[in-house]
């Protein structure tokens, strides 16, 4: 199988509600809004989109129809997450996990996004040699 791209499509009560809040936050634009379904494009990287689709559409699964997202966390990597813990905390964003350096080698911070999906911001750090050597893993 050869995939030219991977996009993340996310049930939404109101998908250009939730597109406007990526947009503000996290620097997507949208690129179609034709209300029942918004995509949304990140800037300066053409391969990663997202996509809200209004949660009781015909096109949504019928088993998933109507019903609000849940277990969804999206994932952001960034070059500076202490930077975008201050913005995001500063713009009022909901931080469900503080700010936290993990012994496997990311420092990260949730936050609570529209629809009831959940947005981790990470940055990659060094891991901790000890961590790893307990967990039968080499230092790179």
């Amino acid at each position: 199988m050869q995939i030219s791209l991977i996009g993340f499509v996310l049930a939404a009560e109101n998908p250009t509600r939730s597109a406007r809040w990526f947009e503000q936050h996290f620097g997507f634009k949208v690129g179609v809004d034709i209300g029942w379904y918004v995509h949304l494009q990140s800037e300066g990287h053409p391969n990663v989109s997202l996509d809200f689709v209004q949660r009781d559409h015909e096109s949504w699964p019928v088993a998933a129809r109507g019903k609000q997202v849940t277990g969804s966390l999206l994932a952001l990597l960034v070059d500076d997450v202490d930077a975008e813990h201050e913005r995001l905390s500063r713009a009022g964003v909901t931080i469900v996990l503080p700010l936290i350096t993990e012994p496997w080698g990311q420092r990260r911070f949730q936050v609570a996004g529209p629809d009831g999906l959940f947005v981790e911001v990470l940055q990659r750090v060094e891991p901790d040699p000890a961590w790893l050597a307990a967990h039968g893993l080499a230092a790179s």
